[in-house]
C-alpha cells in the first residue's frame, strides 16, 4: 500500500473515532440525565409513600386517641388546634411530622372530621392530605330491632334493617335486609315444626328446614340473612337513670303527677306545653280486656289542666317521672322524651303513648324526636284512623304497639265491644323501633278478623344512625370511618 493510501485511511479512522465517540458521549450523557431523573423521581415517589404514610398514622393514631376519650376533639391539650407530633421510624430516627385539624361533631351528631396533613424531613415541599369522617353508630342502625320472636302480618311495609334476636315470621313487603339470630325456631303462632329463623306465610309457604332456603324476593327485596350475632339489649340501652340525671341538671324534669301522668304538646316555635292528665277515656260498653294482657286500658286522655308553656330545653332532655302521651310538631328541634318511674320496679314502669299525629317539619335531619319509655310504648284505643309517628321509639322492657281491642262479633250490633275502634286504617312511622317485647299495632285473632291498623308502614330515617336524638344509646363506644378522602 502506497504511504498516500495509508494516511488518507487513516484520516478516516479518526474521524469515523471522532464521529462515533461523540455520540457516545451524547448517549451516555443521555443515559445518566435519565439515570438521574429516573432516580429522582422514584426518591420523590417514595418520599410522597413515606409521607402518605405518615398522614395515615396520624389518622390511626386520633382513631386511638379517640377510642381511649371518645369525646375529646383537641388532642388531650385543651387548646385549638392543629395539632403537630413527630414521627419516627423502628429505628427511633426522626422521618417527618403529621398535622392534625380536629372539628367536632356538630349538636346531636357524633360525627367527627380529621384532617391528617403527612411532611417528611428530607423534602419540605412534599406532603400528602388524608381527610376522613369518623362516627359511633346509634342504636337506630335498624328500622325494627327486637329482643323476642316477632311477627309481621300482611299489609307491613318496611324500609329499613330488621334485626331480633329470636325468630322473624315475617308476610309483608321487606326494602331492606330482615335478619334473625337464630338458624330456626319454633313459630309459636302455629303448631307445626319449627321453621327458618327468617320466614314467611305468604304463599307459596316457606320449607321447613333441613329445607334449601327458597329466594323470595317477593317478600324479601333484599334477602334474609340467619343466623346473626345476637344485638345486646341490655348493653346497649343506656339507663333512664343518666338521663333523669341530666334532665334535672340541665334539662327539664317532673317528678310525678300526683294523677295519671303528663301530656306533652310539641310546638314548631321551640316550645311544649304540659298537661297534668286528669283522668282516662272509658273505654265502650262491653271493651274489655279479653286477652288478659298486662297494663290493658284505654290509653287515651280524657281530662287535663294545662301547667305551662316552656321552651325546649338547650340539652333537648326532657324527663317526666310518670306515664306519658305526646303529640304536636317540631320545627328544627332536637329532643328525647323519657318516661320512667324510681327505684325501678317492674310492677310500677311507665309508658309513652301518642294517639295523634306526631311530625317533623324538616326529614333532612334537622328535625329529630326520640321517645324512650321504661315499659311500653302504646297508641292507645282512641287513636286517629289515619295516625303518623315520626320519632324514634325504644320500649326498654316492654314493646312497642297497640292493645288488643276485641272487635264485635258476628251476633252483636257493630257498636258493641270496642267497635269501632278496634281497628284503624293505617299507621305510618317515620324513625326506628325497639322493642324488648315482641312488637305489633295489629292482630289476627281466632276467629280471623283483624283488630288494630290494617296498613302499617315503617320507614327507617338514615339520620338517625350517626345523628340520633340527644342521649340515644349507641351500640357501641367505638368509631367507625364513614368518608375517607385523599385531598393532595
Amino acid at each position: 500500500m502506497k504511504a498516500k493510501d495509508l494516511k488518507k485511511e487513516n484520516g478516516q479512522l479518526s474521524l469515523q473515532i471522532l464521529i462515533f465517540g461523540s455520540v457516545a458521549v451524547i448517549l451516555l450523557s443521555g443515559f445518566f440525565v435519565w439515570v438521574e431523573v429516573n432516580v429522582k423521581s422514584a426518591v420523590r415517589q417514595l418520599n410522597r409513600s413515606t409521607a402518605f404514610t405518615i398522614a395515615e398514622a396520624g389518622i390511626e393514631y386520633y382513631r386511638w386517641h379517640l377510642a381511649h376519650d371518645s369525646d375529646d376533639y383537641q388532642d388531650g391539650t385543651g387548646q385549638p388546634g392543629p395539632y403537630t407530633h413527630d414521627y419516627y421510624d423502628k429505628d427511633g430516627n426522626l422521618v417527618g411530622r403529621f398535622i392534625l385539624e380536629i372539628t367536632p361533631p356538630p349538636v346531636g351528631s357524633s360525627v367527627v372530621k380529621i384532617k391528617s396533613t403527612g411532611k417528611i424531613i428530607k423534602d419540605s415541599s412534599i406532603e400528602k392530605i388524608i381527610e376522613v369522617k369518623m362516627a359511633i353508630p346509634s342504636f337506630a342502625k335498624y328500622a325494627v330491632v327486637v329482643d323476642a320472636n316477632v311477627r309481621f302480618g300482611a299489609g307491613t311495609t318496611v324500609s329499613g334493617e330488621i334485626h331480633s334476636n329470636k325468630g322473624v315470621r315475617f308476610d309483608g313487603l321487606a326494602y331492606n335486609l330482615i335478619a334473625s339470630a337464630l338458624s330456626s325456631y319454633d313459630d309459636p303462632d302455629h303448631s307445626g315444626g319449627n321453621e327458618f329463623g327468617v320466614h314467611t306465610h305468604v304463599s307459596p309457604v316457606d320449607p321447613s328446614p333441613p329445607a334449601s332456603v327458597p329466594t323470595r324476593t317477593d317478600v324479601f327485596t333484599v334477602g334474609r340473612q340467619f343466623p346473626v350475632p345476637e344485638v345486646d339489649f341490655v348493653g346497649i340501652i343506656q339507663t333512664l337513670s343518666q338521663i333523669k340525671e341530666s334532665a334535672s341538671s340541665s334539662g327539664f324534669y317532673r317528678g310525678p303527677s300526683g294523677s295519671y301522668g303528663y301530656e306533652v304538646v310539641l310546638k314548631t316555635d321551640d316550645t311544649f306545653d304540659i298537661f297534668r292528665v286528669t283522668a282516662l277515656a272509658t273505654p265502650p260498653n262491653g271493651c274489655t280486656n279479653s286477652s288478659n294482657q298486662d297494663g290493658w286500658g284505654s290509653w287515651s286522655v280524657g281530662s287535663e289542666t294545662l301547667l305551662g308553656n316552656y321552651p325546649i330545653p338547650a340539652n333537648g332532655l326532657i324527663f317526666l317521672e310518670d306515664d306519658v302521651w305526646v303529640k304536636g310538631q317540631i320545627n328544627s328541634a332536637r329532643l328525647t322524651i323519657a318516661s320512667a318511674r324510681f327505684p325501678d320496679n317492674p310492677v310500677t314502669r311507665s309508658s309513652i303513648t301518642v294517639n295523634d299525629n306526631l311530625l317533623y317539619t324538616n326529614y333532612d335531619g334537622q328535625d329529630v324526636i326520640g321517645l324512650i319509655s321504661q315499659k311500653n310504648f302504646n297508641v292507645g284505643l282512641y287513636s286517629q284512623d289515619n295516625l303518623r309517628i315520626d320519632a324514634a321509639l325504644i320500649a326498654q322492657n316492654g314493646r312497642v304497639g297497640r292493645y288488643y281491642y276485641r272487635p264485635p262479633s258476628q251476633t252483636q250490633q257493630t257498636q258493641s265491644r270496642c267497635s269501632p275502634y278496634h281497628i284503624r286504617n293505617s299507621i305510618t312511622t317515620y324513625g326506628m323501633i325497639a322493642s324488648s317485647q315482641r312488637y305489633g299495632f295489629a292482630y289476627l285473632d281466632w276467629a280471623g278478623e283483624t283488630t288494630g291498623y290494617l296498613t302499617r308502614n315503617l320507614i327507617y330515617d338514615a339520620n338517625l344512625l350517626y345523628s340520633p336524638p340527644p342521649s340515644f344509646p349507641k351500640t357501641s363506644d367505638s368509631y367507625e370511618t364513614i368518608y375517607w378522602d385523599e385531598n393532595k
